[in-house]
């Protein structure tokens, strides 16, 4: 799933390729990928684009007022061309949900890999009225967030801290990927509880949050969307490296498996050397 740092190079890369431009159509591959019906596609076309923000894992493409909002989900991705098929997208008939053409021929189209189809889509007047939106958390990246805000983030949460980081209500844009990193260069193990983390742990982790997005930003900024991934998954040191050596002190990276999901760690540097058990295991060898 593409997470703050790549949504943030998606929505760079969509300003810089956009500008200047105008919306000529919005067409559907996908009649469920759209979750409104006022306005319709149709009130985008010839519309100047106006700017592409982010809303943390949300896409905003703003036109005269109007926003196509778009979050990517697990499996979903954007795939842009510079000369765009002059066939018009017909429901059903590929793996494309959504194409959006501008007046140089341009264009993206959104696809979703899978058969468990989340990817949602939205136009509205204003982003609040998407309900993902209307419920995030503060941005970890703002100017505004400070250590202060963090610590009464978490102060008295009886909550796994793994969780909370993912938790779009409580900070917004961090995923199953990048809290393993971020817990990983915090030295904290994902299932200490919030409340229980004192004053010294809270500013590793708030260091930690801050230096592993913003890094993750900056290897990201200026990459076409077809690299993107490639170049998340090398930047991971422990997401998704379960059996390779911790590059920090050399010992394996274990992996904790849940129903749809699974996290990864260095018992060295996050649990005192202690494995932690993992459950989707442990029921099978009963």
């Amino acid at each position: 799933m593409p997470e703050l740092p790549e949504v943030q190079a998606l929505t760079d890369y969509l300003r810089e390729r956009t500008d200047g431009l105008a919306v000529t159509a919005v067409e559907l591959g996908s009649i469920s990928v759209l979750k409104t019906f006022n306005p319709p596609p149709q009130a985008f076309a010839g519309l100047p684009v106006s700017g592409v923000s982010r809303h943390g894992k949300f896409v905003d493409l703003e036109a005269e007022g109007l926003h196509l909002v778009f979050h990517l989900a697990r499996a979903g991705w954007l795939r842009w061309s510079d000369a765009m098929p002059t066939t018009m997208l017909r429901p059903g008939k590929s793996p494309i949900a959504l194409r959006v053409r501008f007046s140089d021929g341009s264009g993206f189209d959104l696809t979703e890999a899978g058969t468990k189809k989340r990817l949602a889509a939205y136009l509205v007047t204003d982003p609040q009225q998407v309900p993902g939106i209307a419920s995030l958390g503060p941005d970890p990246l703002a100017d505004d967030f400070s250590l202060e805000r963090f610590a009464e983030l978490l102060r008295g949460r009886r909550t796994q801290i793994k969780g909370l980081l993912r938790d779009q209500s409580v900070l917004a844009g961090v995923g199953n990927a990048y809290s393993d990193e971020i817990l990983h260069a915090a030295k904290l193990s994902p299932f200490a509880l919030a409340a229980s983390l004192d004053a010294e742990q809270v500013e590793h982790l708030y260091a930690a949050l801050q230096q592993t997005l913003r890094e993750a930003v900056a290897a990201a900024s200026g990459k076409p969307a077809k690299e993107l991934k490639d170049a998340k998954r090398a930047g991971m040191r422990v997401h998704g490296r379960a059996g390779a050596a911790c590059p920090v002190c050399g010992d394996t990276v274990r992996e904790v498996s849940f129903a749809d999901s699974a996290l990864q760690y260095c018992p060295t540097c996050q649990t005192g050397g202690k494995p932690l058990a993992d459950r989707r295991m442990s029921r099978l060898l009963k």
